[in-house]
């Protein structure tokens, strides 16, 4: 339970001040804390999914003006409101999520300043939830007969919800799940490649997002005791990002160094500028803008992960990997059984035809080098087997059965797992999580259990298989390394062993020997044989012509956009269209 103790020391931190610092502090702190739990959906949104969202305020404002207009209307205890708030939020949420996250770039933030400013202006028109004056006179928190009355109660409960969302957080993180929403960020193509629901992946991290949201609105209406449209406005809610992106938006105590910096800076600018200047007016404003910005360059990743490389402690922290029994594999094909099957298959991009009636049959088994020039449609070939394209034309079949259409990810849990020509990993993340995300169809827990940690039994499954794959590959001795400090030959080598921890019946290697070493390539012919021995049938891009005669057991050749000959290596190098094409005959 070691990673449980710096949530611990907060909570320990949290108890000593609400027995020393005075109200005013502690209400304060309060707010930090009701806008930490706001910024910690950001984190996981923003810093760890990629989607950045201006509207999270809209979501704070929902939580609160729920909670306000049937505390006062049906006149329900604050508790009771709660439930609502909850199953309102994640519906809209939801709603939400499903119109704006197939939404990529500007046009993803530019959706949520629109829904930000929306919210803004039904709060200020709705009526029944006095308009531009707002609601006041709201119930305070109960519960069992004890009323949070008095600041240090408010302190102490919104802290300790702050504490246990942290926790979860953390948990999720921390999983199959977790790994699954930190691939979305640097890696969408590469993720469903890997079997993972990367549409799914982003509604879950919206609506957990928002759930935070709502969660603080529902605690700041009955702390507050007063709601009006002012705190939940567009402004408020880049406020929000901020706070993640200032503390560190990959980090979950990022957001609450960043909730603490900002709002204590508000604070007093608020207060020392009329002094200093001797007049009123926002001044605060600008100043608190300027000193962002000077930040941001002093620390574009946030204070936190500056202040973990000026201590020494960046980088990821070794935990031990507990031995498990392997994960239950596919059955094999039987050697020479015929596996991928490809016919006629064509693509266009415009008036360029990459790919022209290109067919081949690939056995279980069997290594098949495809080879030729550059611009010879190759890649573009591996993208239409592996599902990352959709063809023109043509019939593709795995195992008997079309897979054409299915997309990468559906392909990829049928048994077809590739590299690519240009290295996808996830910088940040060790050499096993790397790994571990091959693994991610083998798995089976969802979001809630990732929540509370009820799937450490797969979960340790899953490690100790991406461990099996790491040290197969070499690379044992460097589990926790991040991925991006590996030098290229290693990397690539790491992207066969996150295929293998899919368990493939193809490997699809795009050429896995580019930028190797003599030695380097020698260990990865080597494994690829194994794999061959094992059943495995591989379809191997690759230009080093020497390596592939060495390897392959079959050629075939392509030319723009056309297979012009195919057969053992050694017939290939003698075939006149290869020379000429290729190869380079005597002119």
């Amino acid at each position: 339970m070691r990673r449980l103790l710096p949530f611990a020391a907060l909570g320990l931190a949290c108890v000593a001040a609400a027995l020393l610092l005075l109200p005013y502090y502690l209400t304060i702190l309060t707010y930090i804390g009701l806008a930490a739990i706001v910024s910690l959906g950001l984190v996981l949104l923003t810093g760890q999914g990629g989607l950045s969202s201006f509207g999270q305020a809209a979501y704070v404002g929902l939580g609160a003006y729920l909670s306000a207009v049937i505390s006062t209307s049906l006149h329900w205890p604050p508790l009771a409101t709660l439930p609502v708030v909850l199953l309102v939020s994640i519906v809209s949420s939801y709603v939400g999520a499903v119109i704006t996250v197939g939404l990529s770039g500007h046009y993803l933030s530019l959706a949520t300043i629109a829904f930000g400013l929306s919210a803004y202006f039904l709060f200020g028109g709705l009526p029944f939830a006095g308009g531009q004056t707002g609601l006041s006179d709201l119930p305070r928190l109960s519960v069992a007969g004890f009323e949070f009355r008095t600041p240090q109660a408010s302190f102490i409960l919104v802290w300790c919800i702050l504490i246990v969302a942290m926790v979860v957080l953390s948990n999720l993180l921390d999983s199959r799940v977790g790994r699954a929403i930190r691939a979305l960020k640097d890696g969408a193509t590469m993720a469903e490649s890997m079997g993972i629901d990367t549409r799914g992946s982003k509604l879950q991290i919206f609506v957990v997002a928002c759930v935070l949201a709502s969660l603080s609105g529902w605690l700041y209406a009955h702390f507050q005791r007063f709601v009006n449209p002012s705190p939940f406005s567009l402004a408020q809610g880049i406020e929000y990002l901020f706070m993640a992106v200032v503390g560190g938006a990959a980090s979950l105590w990022g957001a609450l160094v960043g909730a603490g910096l900002v709002t204590f800076l508000k604070q007093w600018l608020q207060g020392f500028l009329p002094s200093l200047i001797g007049s009123g007016g926002n001044f605060e404003t600008a100043v608190f803008g300027i000193i962002i910005i000077v930040m941001f360059q002093l620390a574009p990743d946030g204070l936190i992960p500056a202040v973990r490389r000026l201590t020494g402690r960046a980088g990821i922290r070794p935990r031990a990997v507990a031995d498990a029994p392997p994960l239950s594999t596919r059955p094999r094909a039987p050697r020479g059984e015929v596996v991928l099957s490809v016919r006629q298959a064509r693509k266009s991009f415009g008036g360029l035809v990459a790919n022209r009636d290109v067919s081949l049959d690939l056995r279980a088994g069997e290594i098949l080098a495809l080879i030729g020039p550059n611009g010879a449609g190759k890649s573009t070939f591996f993208n239409l087997v592996s599902g990352t394209l959709d063809a023109d034309e043509g019939h593709f079949e795995f195992k008997g059965s079309s897979i054409r259409g299915l997309g990468s990810r559906a392909i990829s849990r049928l048994g077809l797992n590739r590299t690519f020509q240009h290295v996808r990993l996830l910088p940040d993340m060790s050499v096993l999580e790397n790994v571990a995300i091959g693994a991610h169809r083998r798995g089976k827990a969802g979001l809630f259990s990732a929540l509370l940690r009820l799937d450490r039994t797969e979960e340790a499954l899953l490690l100790a298989q991406a461990k099996h794959e790491v040290e197969r590959i070499g690379l044992g001795d460097q589990l926790w390394t991040e991925a991006g400090a590996l030098a290229l030959g290693q990397q690539r080598a790491l992207e066969i062993a996150r295929a293998l921890a899919a368990d493939p019946q193809v490997l699809l290697l795009d050429e896995p020997a580019a930028g190797l070493r003599h030695g380097e390539k020698q260990q990865l012919a080597a494994l690829l044989r194994k794999l061959r021995d094992e059943g495995i049938a591989i379809l191997l891009v690759e230009h080093d012509m020497d390596f592939v005669m060495r390897l392959a057991d079959r050629v075939v050749v392509m030319q723009f956009g056309t297979k012009i000959a195919e057969g053992q290596p050694e017939e290939v190098q003698k075939d006149p269209h290869v020379l000429e094409a290729y190869l380079g005959a005597a002119q």
